[in-house]
């Protein structure tokens, strides 16, 4: 089979397009919610039950998602549902996640913390980190107790690595040559 991002750009940039053309703020919140739910393993299952009609599957999700859907997240979803594509949707998100980040010039940057951060550490850490990377960033912060101290920011293809458990496997290398 193909490889999923090869499946989502065409769909990623056709919805892209039509978006820019209207509220595309309003049209991520949608999609993020549509694809969440497409993620969901018991829905992909009734969705790939030869009795369920593309209509049935279209209901179902509608009446999950909690954002009302507009026009052009219904368009997305039908279209994708009709293609047999539904477990492609999060990926479509995701494509259609960095065109538009492009478009503002901004980038997604996950954030790996042993502890919590707090948000006057996170204020003055995205900016440290805008500096670094050069462009404006959207943080997100995941925990990982197995990090033991410091972080790691994931900015597209980019790793910043300053854990404590990365510096252990620097040493362990360093030691074992």
């Amino acid at each position: 089979m193909a490889e999923l991002a090869t499946l989502a750009r065409p769909y990623a940039e056709a919805l892209f397009q039509v978006a820019s053309k209207g509220d595309l703020k309003q049209v991520v919140e949608q999609i993020d919610a549509v694809a969440a739910v497409a993620a969901d393993a018991q829905l992909r299952q009734f969705a790939d039950n030869p009795k369920a009609t593309a209509e049935q599957v279209m209901e179902v999700i509608a009446a999950v998602v909690k954002t009302p859907l507009g026009d052009t997240a219904k368009n997305l979803l039908s279209t994708v549902i009709a293609n047999g594509r539904l477990t492609v949707l999060p990926e479509i998100a995701a494509q259609f996640h960095v065109l538009v980040n492009e478009r503002s010039g901004v980038s997604d940057a996950q954030v790996f913390s042993a502890f919590a951060i707090e948000p006057a550490q996170m204020g003055a850490l995205v900016a440290t980190l805008e500096k670094r990377f050069g462009r404006k960033l959207n943080a997100t912060v995941q925990i990982e107790p197995e990090l033991i101290g410091g972080i790691r920011v994931v900015v597209g293809d980019e790793v910043l690595d300053t854990s404590v458990k990365a510096r252990l496997e620097q040493m362990k290398v360093a030691l074992a040559a």
